[in-house]
C-alpha cells in the first residue's frame, strides 16, 4: 500500500493504545526465533504489520456471482473492480486526495515491475497476463475515515491468496446472496475466518431481485447463532445503489441499504478500531503462545530425560560417519562418469568398424565368387540393407551400455538414487543417419562396347596373320592364305578372352574400392552421429548426478548441522538450555496474561 497515498487519511488506530501491544509482539517474535518456529515468525509478523498500520483494513470475501465487486465500487464510491467478468485478481483501494490506479506485475524473471494505468478504465490493463494485484487510491468518504477496502479474488476454499488477506484484515464483510440461506460449508467457512479474523459482517446482497430476503436473513441468523457466530446480518442491494447514484434518487439509495451498511461500518468497525484491532491480535497471540509453549515444553521434557542425551550424542556421531561415507563415495564419481564416457565412446566406435569390416569381407568374398558387374545393383541393395541392420546394432549397444555406465555412476551415491533417465540413443530409423551417406559407386569398366571389343579382336589377329603369313610366304604362299587367316582367329578369340579375363579382374578390384569408400563415409557419417549422442548422454548424465551429489551432500551437511546443534542443547549445555526453556516458559505466561488484560480492559 502506498504511504504517500493515505496521508490525509484518518488515523483510527492511536499509537499510544497499539503501543502495548506491539511490545508484546515482539518479545513473541523474538521467543519464535528462539524456539526455531519460523512458521509463527511469519504470523506474528502480519499481524505486527497489521496492528502498527493506523488506518482499518475491511477484507470482502464470498462466493462468486454474488456482488462482491458490485458492493466493493458502492463502498469505495468508484469503479474499481472489474464486475461481469471472469477477472479475478486481488483489488486494495485506500484513501487518496486523487484518483490513480496502479497495476504490480509478475515478470517472467520473477521480478515485481508497478506500472500507471487510466483509473477510469483499467479494465483492459487488468487483463493482461502476469498482474498481480490491482491498486487504487480514491477521495471517498469511507476511505477518508481510515478504511482501506480490499476485494479477495475467487471463492473461499483453498485460496491462499483470500485466506492470507483475510489473516492481513482488521474486518471481514462475507457477501452471501439474499435468495439462498447459508449452506454447512459456508457456516464452516465463517467458523474459520472468525478464527483468523474476530469482527465479521454478513451481507444478504442482491434483495432487489429476491422478495423473500427477510425469511432468508432471520434463518441466517438461527443458522449463526447455532454455530455460535454472534455476527451481524446486513441485507443491501449492491446494484440498486449503483443505479441511485447514477440517476441522483436518494429515497432509492436507503432502500439499496448501503448507506446502512456504511454507517454500521463506521460505528461498529471504525469508531471501535483500538478494540478490533486489540480483539484480533490477542486471538492470534493466543495460538502463537499456545503453539510456542508446546514446543518449549515438548523439548525441555526431552532435555529432561537421561537417555536422550546418550540418544543425541550417537546421533551425531552417525551423522559424523555418514557425511564422511557420503562424501568419499560422491567424490569419484565425475572421475568414473569421465572415464566411462571415453571408454564406451572407443568401444562403440571399435563396434561400428568391427562390424562394418565384417561387412567388407563378406562382399570381398562374394565378389570374387562371380563377375559383380552382373548384379552390382541387387549387390548394392543388400549391402545397404545389412549396412542398416549393422548401424542399428551398433546404436543398440550404445544405448545399453549407456544405462550401464549410468549405473555405474548411480552406484556411487547412497541407495535411494537412481540411474538417471536417459534417452532412447536406439534408433527408430537408419536413414535419418545414413542419409547423407553417398551410394555405391558404379562400376567404370562393367561393359564393354561392339566397337572395342572389334578392335581388340583385330589387334589380337593382326599378330596372328603377319607371323603365319611371313612363314607361309617362304613357301612362296601370299602373305594372306588359309593357314595365315586361321592364325589370325585363333589369337583373335584369345586376345578377346583375355580383355574378358582381364575386365572382371579390374572390375573385382573397382567393386572392393567402391565398397571400401561407401564404408569409409559410413563410418564417418554414422561415427560423428554415434559420438553427438554419446557426449548428449554424458552431460545429461554429467548434469542430472551434479544435481545428486548437490543435493547429498546439501542433506549431509543439514544432518550433520542439526545433529550437532542437538548435541549442543542436548549436550555440554543442556543445564543450561533447560534454564532458558523454563525462563521463556514462564515469559509466555506472563505475556498471555497481559494481552488478556489488554482486551479485558
Amino acid at each position: 500500500m502506498s504511504a504517500a497515498a493515505g496521508l490525509k487519511a484518518a488515523t483510527v488506530k492511536h499509537p499510544d493504545a497499539m503501543a502495548p501491544l506491539i511490545r508484546i509482539l515482539d518479545e513473541l517474535r523474538e521467543t519464535a526465533r528462539f524456539a526455531g518456529r519460523d512458521d509463527l515468525g511469519s504470523r506474528l509478523n502480519m499481524v505486527h504489520a497489521r496492528v502498527t498500520d493506523p488506518r482499518v483494513r475491511l477484507v470482502v470475501v464470498g462466493e462468486p456471482k454474488n456482488g462482491m465487486s458490485t458492493l466493493v465500487n458502492g463502498l469505495v464510491g468508484a469503479s474499481v473492480s472489474a464486475t461481469n467478468s471472469d477477472l479475478s485478481i486481488p483489488v486494495i483501494v485506500e484513501y487518496g486526495p486523487e484518483a490513480t490506479a496502479t497495476l504490480v506485475r509478475q515478470t517472467e524473471l520473477g521480478r515485481t515491475e508497478r506500472q500507471s494505468v487510466d483509473p477510469l478504465d483499467p479494465g483492459p490493463a487488468l487483463a493482461a497476463q502476469g498482474v498481480v494485484r490491482a491498486e487504487f487510491t480514491h477521495p471517498g468518504p469511507l476511505l477518508a475515515d481510515g478504511v482501506v477496502v480490499m476485494d479477495a479474488p475467487g471463492a473461499l476454499g483453498d485460496n491462499r491468496t483470500t485466506w492470507s488477506m483475510i489473516a492481513a484484515a482488521d474486518a471481514v464483510l462475507y457477501v452471501g446472496n439474499a435468495g439462498a440461506e447459508l449452506t454447512m460449508e459456508q457456516i464452516a467457512q465463517l467458523q474459520r475466518i472468525q478464527q483468523i479474523c474476530p469482527t465479521v459482517v454478513c451481507v444478504l446482497n442482491k434483495i432487489d431481485v429476491s422478495p423473500n430476503w427477510s425469511h432468508t436473513q432471520q434463518r441466517n441468523r438461527e443458522l449463526l447463532d447455532a454455530a455460535g457466530l454472534g455476527f451481524a446480518v446486513a441485507p443491501v442491494s449492491a446494484a440498486l445503489h449503483r443505479q441511485a447514484g447514477q440517476s441522483g434518487d436518494h429515497q432509492r439509495d436507503i432502500e439499496s441499504g448501503v448507506p446502512q451498511l456504511i454507517d454500521h461500518l463506521r460505528d461498529y468497525v471504525v469508531a471501535r478500531a483500538d478494540a478490533v484491532a486489540l480483539e484480533a491480535a490477542v486471538q492470534d497471540i493466543r495460538l502463537v503462545g499456545d503453539h510456542l509453549a508446546v514446543t518449549l515444553r515438548t523439548e525441555s521434557e526431552a532435555l529432561r530425560d537421561t537417555r536422550r542425551r546418550a540418544e543425541i550424542t550417537g546421533q551425531l556421531v552417525r551423522a559424523r560417519d555418514e557425511a564422511d561415507q557420503l562424501r568419499q563415495r560422491t567424490a569419484n564419481w565425475q572421475v568414473a562418469l569421465v572415464d566411462g564416457s571415453t571408454e564406451l565412446m572407443a568401444d562403440i566406435e571399435h563396434d561400428l568398424r568391427h562390424r562394418l569390416r565384417s561387412l567388407i569381407r563378406d562382399a570381398e568374398a562374394e565378389i570374387a565368387k562371380s563377375d559383380p558387374a552382373r548384379r552390382w545393383r541387387d549387390f548394392g541393395a543388400d549391402l545397404d540393407a545389412r549396412i542398416c541392420e549393422a548401424v542399428e546394432e551398433n546404436f543398440a549397444v550404445a544405448h545399453y551400455r549407456s544405462m550401464e555406465l549410468s549405473e555405474q555412476v548411480a552406484a556411487k551415491f547412497p541407495a535411494d538414487n537412481h540411474a538417471a533417465p536417459l534417452l532412447d540413443l536406439r534408433l527408430a530409423d537408419p536413414d535419418e543417419v545414413l542419409r547423407h551417406v553417398q551410394p555405391l559407386e558404379p562400376l567404370e569398366s562393367a561393359k564393354a562396347g561392339v566397337t572395342q571389343q572389334f578392335l581388340t579382336g583385330l589387334r589380337g589377329s593382326y599378330g596372328g596373320i603377319l607371323m603365319v603369313g611371313l612363314a607361309t610366304s617362304l613357301l612362296g604362299m601370299s602373305l594372306v592364305n588359309w593357314y595365315s587367316a586361321g592364325a589370325g582367329v585363333l589369337l583373335g578369340v584369345n586376345a578377346l578372352w583375355d580383355d574378358r579375363k582381364n575386365r572382371k579382374l579390374r572390375r573385382r578390384a573397382e567393386a572392393k574400392v567402391a565398397v571400401a569408400r561407401l564404408m569409409d563415409d559410413v563410418i564417418f557419417q554414422v561415427g560423428k552421429e554415434s559420438r553427438n549422442r554419446l557426449r548428449g548422454m554424458q552431460r545429461v548424465l554429467r548434469d542430472y548426478f551434479t544435481d545428486i551429489a548437490t543435493e547429498a551432500s546439501r542433506r549431509a551437511d543439514e544432518a550433520l548441522r542439526v545433529a550437532e546443534e542437538a548435541y549442543g542443547k542436548y549436550g555440554d549445555h543442556r543445564e543450561e538450555r533447560i534454564a532458558d526453556l523454563d525462563a521463556r516458559l514462564r515469559k509466555l505466561r506472563a505475556l498471555r496474561a497481559e494481552a488478556d488484560d489488554l482486551v479485558a480492559e
